[in-house]
């Protein structure tokens, strides 16, 4: 059945330079108040950086008669396209040096715009970047260097419509450009839901989490949009194609698997059937502090191990849990969630705090039964939190974006990356990132720097450490410096056999780490289907493959 292509609507205003709405960041006081936690960092912040205050050159092709009615060379569209969300993104645009400006922006609304844009741009050597909801933290969406002589971003969030609803196969065709909450508000009168929420749910399309193999905010069971795909729409400069839908198939390598995380490299992901889940209707939550990381490492371990599969299941280190408000006295801190469509969740919780106080936990808090607790999302479920830890980590969760940027209008040098590795690897490898990486992140400002982690995701196998590092910069030289730390935490990485990304993607930031990561015939294979999808090497160039 067709589906109401209605969706929220807000009258905020997305900020062009950094995390989230405008409205929502960290005013000047609360900027200077934020610097005072990180010694170094000067008494004002930066100002808030202005379009106007640009250069922004004039456009350096013109499109096509037939396809002007999609194309705008707004300056202030321009700079909003230029680039994502990554720290150096965001001091970049504070500096005032946000790197190549793309001289058009598109929104086709259909597969057929889509192709016309891509016949186009082949045609006169322009490169197309993809562009959903530009939350990118890894270069994804901006260009770099000069082998193309124009620039053309393809914004698809005009294609946003769940276009079908099949609710006897539980599952939906749905538009690309689909931002989070649009998806959601059309598929919540069918009672269904994705069930995919990834920390930039508000800020980010169903093209995006597809193109990035994005994670969601569950830490067990179905964590990757991956899980989700019956069949992807593809449109490519060579043509379109359309995988058959299924539940299931051995029938060769799988088509999907070609595009999920090709990162708009070898076509435009336009279109795709999402398998979906009915709305929960319980939910429980709670906490535990562990005096000992080890143990608290052991008790998830354990967890993951069982057949409880917790929605949430995010252990803080005592950096993370004092920055989050879920600790004070120096505890690692065990956010539980359950949730279920069908039946009640007490049980399993009961079941995975037996087991995280089995392995030195204390003081476990929550709320069990009904609608208690966070179960869910915070970006989308809400509810009344079980307790004080899991409020403070909920709020921490939505806000500490803004508060990065925050710390990065004071200088400061605040960033994240994450993993993943095999149980047997995770301890000593968290370790190895805390000790190196700070070391590093000292030695090149000068200054005390903080390491954090904590666990995002765990499997029977092993878990995603997502690290926090934050230390004051020196002005000017702040995207050196932070690229500095990147390289030395890639080859920790990179030593252990852990992955360069768990849930960021590649983008342009990646490369380094993807290349070595790949086997060389894989890479050999990448780059014939390049060739054979792209052959004027117009589609997101640099990601992934030169």
């Amino acid at each position: 059945m067709p589906a109401s292509p209605s969706g929220p609507v807000t009258s905020r205003t997305r900020s062009w330079w950094g995390w989230g709405y405008t409205d929502a960041h960290p005013d000047d006081a609360e900027c200077v108040a934020l610097g005072a936690l990180l010694p170094g960092t000067p008494g004002r912040p930066l100002p808030v950086p202005r379009v106007a205050d640009l250069s922004i050159g004039r456009p350096g092709v013109t499109p096509a008669t037939a396809l002007a009615h999609l194309v705008t060379t707004d300056p202030g569209v321009r700079a909003a396209h230029a680039m994502g969300k990554a720290y150096r993104d965001v001091i970049r645009a504070l500096r005032g040096r946000p790197g190549r400006i793309p001289d058009l922006v598109a929104r086709p609304t259909d597969d057929r715009e889509v192709a016309d844009l891509l016949d186009w741009a082949g045609g006169r050597g322009v490169a197309v970047i993809p562009f959903g909801g530009g939350s990118s933290v890894v270069g994804g969406v901006e260009y770099r260097g000069d082998a193309h002589r124009a620039v053309l971003s393809l914004d698809l969030t005009s294609m946003d419509r769940v276009l079908e609803v099949d609710t006897v196969s539980r599952s939906a065709r749905i538009q690309s450009g689909a931002l989070g909450p649009v998806l959601e508000a059309q598929l919540r009168p069918h009672g269904l839901t994705l069930r995919h929420f990834p920390q930039s749910f508000e800020f980010s399309t169903l093209g995006g989490w597809l193109a990035t193999r994005a994670g969601g905010h569950y830490a067990t069971g179905r964590t990757h949009i991956d899980d989700f795909v019956q069949s992807l729409s593809v449109v490519t400069p060579a043509g379109p194609g359309t995988s058959w839908r299924l539940p299931a198939s051995g029938a060769g390598p799988s088509p999907d698997r070609l595009f999920l995380g090709s990162e708009g490299a070898l076509g435009i992901i336009t279109e795709a059937w999402m398998r979906l889940q009915e709305r929960p209707h319980h939910k429980a939550s709670a906490s535990v502090a562990f005096a000992d990381f080890q143990q608290a490492l052991e008790a998830v371990r354990a967890i993951a191990r069982s057949d409880l599969s917790p929605a949430n299941c995010r252990l803080l280190d005592p950096g993370e849990a004092l920055l989050s408000g879920a600790s004070h006295d120096g505890s690692s801190v065990l956010v539980l969630g359950f949730e279920s469509a069908t039946s009640p969740v007490d049980d399993r919780l009961a079941s995975a705090l037996d087991l995280a106080l089995a392995h030195g936990g204390r003081g476990a808090h929550g709320g069990r039964g009904g609608h208690s607790g966070l179960g869910g999302t915070p970006a989308a479920d809400g509810g009344a939190p079980a307790d004080t830890a899991v409020s403070a980590w909920r709020s921490a969760f939505l806000r500490m974006p803004y508060l990065r940027d925050g710390l990065a209008r004071m200088g400061a040098v605040v960033e994240t990356f994450e993993t993943a590795a095999t149980w047997d690897r995770v301890p000593s490898l968290i370790d190895a990132v805390r000790t190196e990486v700070s070391s590093v992140a000292s030695k090149a400002t000068g200054h005390p720097a903080t390491v954090n982690c904590r666990l995002t995701h765990v499997y029977p196998d092993g878990a995603a450490p997502y690290f926090t590092v934050a230390v004051a910069g020196r002005p000017g030289d702040e995207v050196r410096i932070w690229d500095d730390i990147k390289a030395a935490a890639s080859e920790v990485l990179h030593r252990y056999r852990a992955t360069i990304t768990h849930h960021h993607a590649v983008g342009r930031d990646h490369r380094p780490g993807y290349d070595l990561q790949r086997p060389d015939p894989f890479a050999l294979a990448l780059r014939a289907a390049k060739d054979a999808l792209d052959p004027h090497r117009i589609l997101n160039p640099g990601v992934l493959i030169d």
